[in-house]
C-alpha cells in the first residue's frame, strides 16, 4: 500500500531515530526544519503519532510478534485497546506501563508497584503546557486578564508565578513572549527556582545554568542588586541564556563560561550557589520519553558519580554562611535523597528545610528535587 504523505514523513523520522544520541525532541525540530513543506497540521500529527509510540513501544512490542519495525509498530499500536491491555494482569506489570524492566523494578524498589504503575502511567501521559510570568514587567492577574481572551488558559495551583494552557502554543509569536513578560516553564522546575531564597544585593551562582531557566525564575528577587553569575560548560546554551535575560530585563546577570578566570575570584563569596545537575530525566519523561529506553543501571551509576563531583566543585563557591540549593528533575533516590545524605556527611552540611519534591501528575507538575543545604552551626 502507498503511505500517505503524513505516513511518509513519519516513518522517515521513526527510521531516523537513534535513542543512543540525539533527544527525541531535537530530532524531531531539526526534521521539521528541513521540511517546511509539512504545515502545522501536519507536523501536530506526525509529532503526537511519534510521542505515543515511543512512549508505549513496551506495550507495542508485545503485539508485534517479533517484528518491531516501525511500520509494524504502528499497525499494531491502531489495533491495540490501550486502556483494556494496561488493565490486563496477564500481561507483566513493566510491559503494561510500557517501561524498561530493570527501569520499572527500581521504581518499584522505591514507591512499591501500586504507585509505581501510577507513576509510569503518568510518564506516558501527555506533558502539560505551562508558562512562568516575569515579576519585572508584569503580575499574574494582569497576563492572566491579558491571556484569557485568546486561549483556555488557568493559574497554577502551587506556583504563584504559573499559568496553565489547556492546549499547545506557539509562544514565540506571541507578542507578550517578545516582550518578556513570560516564559515557558513546568511547575515543578518554577518550584524548585524558588527555593533560591536570594535577597537583594546577594551574589548568587548559577552553575549548572544551562540556557538560565531557572535564573530568569527568581532573579527578581534581586531587585537589580547585587549579582548572578550563570555558569556552564557548554558555550551554546550560555549564549541562549544570554538573550533570554536580556528579553526578561535582567540586567545584574553575567555569563560565566567554563575557562573564565573570574571564576577563582568567585571562590567561598556566593550567598546561594544552585547546582542544577545533569540527572536520568526520569521526572520529565512526558516530554521526552526516549529517554526512559537510553536508561541503564550503568548510567544511573555515572550519573550519580557525576554530580557528587559537580556539587563538589559548586560547593566551593559558597560563602561560609551561605547556602547551597541541590536540584534535579529526576524521581529516583539514588539522586536525591541519597545524594543529600552523602553531601551532609560528606561536607558536614545540613538541610534547611525539609526538601522539595514533587511526582509526574495527570494534567499536573513534572517530577523534581530540590533541597537547601547549608554549613552545620557549631
Amino acid at each position: 500500500m502507498e503511505k500517505t504523505f503524513r505516513d511518509y514523513h513519519l516513518f522517515q523520522i521513526l527510521n531516523s531515530t537513534d535513542f543512543g544520541s540525539v533527544p527525541l525532541d531535537v530530532h524531531l525540530g531539526h526534521y521539521f526544519r528541513n521540511h517546511r513543506a509539512l504545515g502545522s497540521k501536519d507536523r501536530k500529527f506526525i509529532a503526537e503519532r511519534i510521542y505515543k509510540l515511543v512512549r508505549w513501544m513496551g506495550l507495542i512490542d508485545y503485539f508485534c510478534s517479533g517484528n518491531h519495525s516501525w511500520d509494524a509498530r504502528n499497525t499494531a499500536f491502531e489495533k491495540i485497546d490501550l486502556p483494556h491491555k494496561i488493565k490486563d494482569p496477564s500481561i507483566p506489570s513493566h510491559i503494561r506501563a510500557s517501561f524498561p524492566k530493570h527501569f520499572f523494578n527500581l521504581l518499584v524498589e522505591s514507591y512499591g508497584e501500586e504507585e509505581a504503575f501510577k507513576i509510569c502511567l503518568n510518564c506516558n501521559a501527555t506533558a502539560p503546557t505551562t508558562i512562568r510570568i516575569n515579576p519585572l514587567k508584569t503580575t499574574r492577574s494582569m497576563l492572566l486578564t491579558q491571556l484569557e481572551k485568546r486561549f483556555s488558559i488557568g493559574p497554577t495551583p502551587y506556583s504563584d508565578f504559573g499559568i496553565h494552557f489547556v492546549d499547545k502554543v506557539n509562544f514565540n509569536e506571541l507578542p507578550e513572549f517578545k516582550e518578556g513578560l513570560f516564559d515557558v516553564q513546568d511547575e515543578g522546575s518554577q518550584l524548585v527556582a524558588n527555593l533560591v531564597e536570594a535577597n537583594p544585593g546577594d551574589q548568587v551562582l548559577d552553575y549548572c545554568a544551562g540556557a538560565g531557566g531557572k535564573t530568569l525564575a527568581f532573579a527578581f528577587k534581586l531587585q537589580g542588586k547585587g549579582q548572578i553569575y550563570l555558569h556552564d560548560i557548554r558555550d551554546r546554551p550560555l549564549q541562549e541564556a544570554k538573550k533570554r535575560l536580556k528579553r526578561a530585563g535582567i540586567e545584574n546577570g553575567q555569563i560565566l563560561t567554563f575557562d573564565s578566570p573570574q571564576k577563582r575570584d568567585l571562590l567561598g563569596k556566593m550567598d546561594w550557589v544552585l547546582v542544577d545537575v545533569p540527572c536520568s530525566g526520569s521526572g520529565t519523561l512526558r516530554r521526552n520519553p526516549d529517554l526512559k529506553w537510553k536508561f541503564s543501571p550503568e548510567m544511573l551509576s555515572r550519573l550519580v558519580e557525576e554530580q557528587r563531583e559537580i556539587f563538589t566543585k559548586a560547593l566551593e563557591y559558597m560563602a561560609p554562611n551561605g547556602k547551597i540549593v541541590y536540584a534535579t528533575c529526576s524521581i529516583l533516590p539514588h539522586e536525591n535523597e541519597q545524594q543529600i545524605a552523602f553531601f551532609t556527611e560528606t561536607y558536614g552540611l545540613e538541610l534547611v528545610k525539609p526538601p522539595f519534591k514533587s511526582l509526574p501528575e495527570n494534567g499536573g507538575m513534572d517530577g523534581f528535587f530540590g533541597a537547601i543545604l547549608t554549613c552545620k552551626q557549631l
